[in-house]
């Protein structure tokens, strides 16, 4: 009896003792339901087979692998253990009694099964072993009360080794379920396990890796050592901003070699002392150094353990602000130069009354004085002039004024600045020559300022040639830029000077202000354009005045204005 009883112990489990052969970490539970369900079936038959002598009831195992199959198998695991387990099981009823306590038996076990399958699947692992073994405990119950009713019907009453079987028999069931429910869900917890560590483990490796590139690409110089300052870890960009020892001018030499052996003994050794200063714990370290041409800005972090604050190494950070550093040197020259300017202007301004006053008396003198200091008169009026001018040339070029732009057409302004251009032409002895081009587009332009410009740009023209010189003034247009062509004959411009000619005050007139080319430049960049100079000495000059008419930024110019 007993004998019996333990092999069918062992046979119930055998489920999970193939599931624990079958099962692989990277398969995971695919094909898991349809396996269980096999496995199930096989130990039924197998427990069928060696069913023991002591009361059908009490030693039927057949029951524990029908309950792990439906309850991890699903319902339809259940339907086909339900039927394997009644065509076994319908052969060895013997009477009408043991047929309808069966199939009422059943009833009972099937509808409650069918319940449970639905709660157990998505439950945790202690509320199944808790299913589990309600659901056995209902199917001791019954097995008793079964098993007392045979035995009233049959007379014989219970003995001491039916009571000892049938308790050897109720608590194998309980525990070969207890055992199949906590190996199958502590394999399953294993595996979750596993996932969550494998996923980590990828999280981990993809977080590092972005951390890599980080600090491979990012434009800081990195460099980290562990606790006893061996370097573990440099970027390229240390490799420019820091002064490293001949042998150490690669990363992979640089690696595993002391801090204080890697940085060149012929620098400052700044670096060397933030460090130091990190890996004693001191606190976050910013420090400015100018080293060559380069100014950099170098910061060290501790590095610490999370647990115990100890420390495990230092970083080492620099920035190069060269140019951060000369940008703000830029910007203070220019606000002070914009002060001034602003100064400037206003002393130029107040200036030309007290002038428009000495030119009257000038004049008034000039009148009751003998004819032959008239000469005189005229010089100092001239100069007075002169002076006026370049105050005037000045403001326009300091102040910023607010343009009023209209859609027009540039052909329409230069031919109202013909006339007066064919007059100075005749004067100086010279040929104005203009060729417009069909089909050109208007712009928005300030008329004003465009006559300035062309007037300016002309007359220096005219002024770089001798008599019978012959200046030339065509347009040519495409679909995105108007552009015109003031070409002279005169001796052309050196080269090393073409790059000052836009200077405020440069000059290469022996009278000239130096402001009518810088004062061409602002209107021309207010209009949205540039001008180009393609100069040949002994051949003559051509300034290139292009403007660009796209919609977009003909839009632009005219919210600005």
């Amino acid at each position: 009896m007993l004998k019996d009883l333990l092999l069918q112990f062992f046979l119930s489990v055998l489920p999970v003792f193939a599931f624990l052969l079958w099962h692989d970490k990277e398969r995971g539970w695919k094909g898991f339901k349809p396996f269980i369900m096999i496995a199930c079936g096989v130990s039924m038959t197998l427990c069928a087979l060696t069913s023991s002598l002591i009361y059908d009831f009490n030693a039927d195992y057949r029951i524990v692998p029908f309950l792990i199959g439906s309850l991890y198998g699903g319902y339809k695991a259940f339907g086909a253990l339900l039927l394997l387990y009644v065509i076994m099981r319908l052969p060895t009823l013997d009477s009408a009694y043991e047929f309808w306590g069966f199939a009422l038996s059943m009833l009972v076990f099937s509808l409650m099964l069918i319940v449970c399958i639905r709660r157990f699947q998505p439950a945790n692992s202690v509320h199944k072993e808790r299913i589990g073994l309600l659901i056995m405990g209902v199917v001791a119950v019954t097995v008793i009360l079964l098993s007392k009713m045979y035995m009233a019907s049959v007379g014989v009453s219970w003995s001491i080794v039916s009571i000892i079987g049938t308790s050897l028999s109720i608590t194998g069931l309980l525990l070969a379920l207890w055992l199949s429910i906590y190996m199958i869900e502590s394999i399953k917890e294993k595996q979750q396990l596993y996932y969550e560590v494998n996923l980590l483990s990828v999280s981990y490796g993809n977080e590092v890796q972005k951390l890599q590139q980080f600090i491979d690409n990012a434009p800081l110089a990195v460099l980290i050592v562990d606790a006893s300052g061996i370097i573990t870890h440099a970027n390229e960009e240390s490799l420019k901003l820091f002064s490293f020892r001949s042998g150490n001018q690669t990363i992979d030499k640089l690696k595993n070699v002391s801090f204080l052996d890697a940085f060149s003994p012929d620098r400052p050794q700044a670096a060397v002392e933030l460090l130091g200063k990190a890996l004693r714990g001191d606190s976050i370290t910013t420090k400015p150094l100018e080293e060559d041409s380069l100014t950099l800005l170098m910061t060290t972090v501790t590095l610490r353990e999370m647990e115990d604050n100890r420390i495990t190494g230092a970083a080492l950070i620099a920035k190069d602000i060269t140019e951060l550093s000369q940008l703000r040197d830029e910007r203070g020259r220019m606000e002070r130069l914009s002060l001034v300017g602003q100064m400037a202007a206003s002393i130029t301004h107040e200036i030309r009354n007290p002038m428009a006053v000495i030119r009257g008396f000038v004049q008034l003198i000039q009148e009751r004085s003998p004819q032959n200091q008239f000469e005189y008169f005229r010089i100092i009026m001239e100069e007075l002039d002169r002076a006026n001018l370049i105050i005037s040339d000045f403001l326009s070029l300091a102040q910023n004024r607010e343009l009023k732009m209209e859609k027009a057409s540039l052909h329409a302004t230069i031919n109202d600045l013909v006339p007066l251009l064919n007059a100075d032409a005749n004067l100086r002895g010279q040929t104005l020559e203009v060729q417009l081009c069909a089909g050109l587009p208007d712009m928005y332009l300030n008329d004003r300022e465009m006559k300035q410009l062309l007037l300016n740009l002309a007359r220096n023209g005219m002024e770089a040639m001798e008599d019978k010189g012959v200046l030339r003034i065509y347009t040519t247009c495409s679909e995105s830029e108007i552009s015109i062509h003031i070409a002279d004959e005169g001796v052309g411009i050196p080269e090393d000077k073409l790059d000052h000619l836009f200077e405020p005050f440069y000059t290469t007139k022996t009278r000239g202000t130096g402001l009518g080319l810088p004062l061409c430049l602002s209107i021309a960049e207010r209009h949205n354009g540039r001008i180009e100079i393609e100069s040949f000495e002994g051949k003559g000059t051509t300034f290139i005045v292009t403007f660009d008419i796209t919609e977009k930024e003909m839009a632009h110019t005219n919210l600005n204005a």
